[in-house]
């Protein structure tokens, strides 16, 4: 029997909704009166909900008015000290624990709800927005902070782990999947807002703004493991495909990837790469409304693979 002491354990459930919206990737986010966007987030009853997925659904659906389709659990996030969520009561001394759920759509119309509304992922991580090329983001604002911090410490352990995250030496690679490894190395280094509101004391004043827009609670963490699960799961399952519309033609396709990844990719490379899989069928019929020469138009073709593994998209990045 639990003492009088004791602190019990509230379980949520936090949803990463993506969708493919004009030239860039979106996440639905919600808002409570005026505090900052946060994912679509709710209480999961043991009482009324059978699993946490149709709990996911049916809250969903109640706060934005939106239908999920494909779901995939992310992780448990349950950290002492996360600022309370809103669904949680005030003044509930219960661990607060959120499990969080990737989710995929093609629907990018206005969600019903007035509280919910689509944002652009890079507004949240701006810098993960490489399709332009190399940053003035980091090497102007981020790469001498970073290093200022990472100086702070004896040791070679921060310099490590700044340089190969954001990629600063001119000949380093940049991993796109590396999303929450970056969003933890700018919290710890007090350079994004949420750092600056969960220490006791802020960190030190600086002339410039802090980084991205922030989210309530802990979601931005939240976010950046949705987003990077989503980079990695390209390159090793089809999931661009629910992200695509049904028809598209392979620049699109291309559009589509390089939203996701925020990469700029290798355009001949890139076909060559969809071509090898399989994973696209000719329709034998054109469009012109790419603005240019008709181009031919493609649909996935997503039956079960003779193997059992689907393969995913080769990200040819122009560096």
């Amino acid at each position: 029997m639990a003492g009088r002491g004791d602190i019990g354990v509230r379980i949520g459930l936090s949803a990463v909704i993506f969708v493919l919206d004009g030239p860039g990737l979106s996440v639905l986010t919600t808002h409570a009166q005026e505090v900052a966007p946060g994912l679509p987030f709710g209480p999961f009853d043991p009482t009324r909900h059978r699993t946490f997925e149709l709990a996911l659904r049916a809250f969903v659906t109640a706060q934005t008015g939106f239908r999920l389709g494909f779901v995939e659990q992310l992780y448990t996030f349950g950290d002492a000290g996360r600022d309370t969520p809103r669904a949680a009561p005030a003044g509930d001394p219960a661990r607060q624990v959120s499990v969080g759920y990737l989710a995929l759509t093609r629907d990018a119309l206005a969600p019903p709800s007035a509280d919910a509304r689509w944002r652009p992922v890079e507004s949240f991580f701006p810098w993960e927005a490489r399709r332009a090329g190399r940053l003035p983001l980091i090497d102007e604002f981020l790469a001498p902070r970073l290093r200022a911090w990472a100086d702070a410490e004896p040791g070679e352990r921060r310099r490590r782990r700044v340089e190969a995250l954001f990629a600063l030496e001119d000949d380093a690679g940049w991993n796109e999947a590396a999303v929450l490894d970056r969003y933890e190395l700018l919290y710890e280094a007090g350079l994004v807002a949420e750092a600056a509101r969960d220490r006791p004391e802020p960190p030190a004043a600086d002339d410039a703004p802090l980084l991205g827009q922030p989210m309530e609670s802990d979601h931005r963490r939240i976010l950046a493991t949705g987003l990077g699960r989503l980079r990695s799961k390209l390159r090793y399952r089809p999931v661009l495909f629910d992200l695509a519309p049904e028809t598209f033609t392979l620049s699109q396709l291309q559009a589509a990837a390089e939203a996701v990844s925020g990469l700029r990719l290798h355009k001949q490379n890139f076909r060559r790469g969809v071509e090898r899989t399989g994973l696209v069928a000719p329709l034998g019929r054109t469009t012109t409304g790419t603005g240019g020469r008709p181009a031919e138009l493609f649909t996935a073709r997503l039956g079960a693979p003779e193997d059992g593994h689907a393969p995913g998209l080769a990200l040819p990045a122009l560096r």
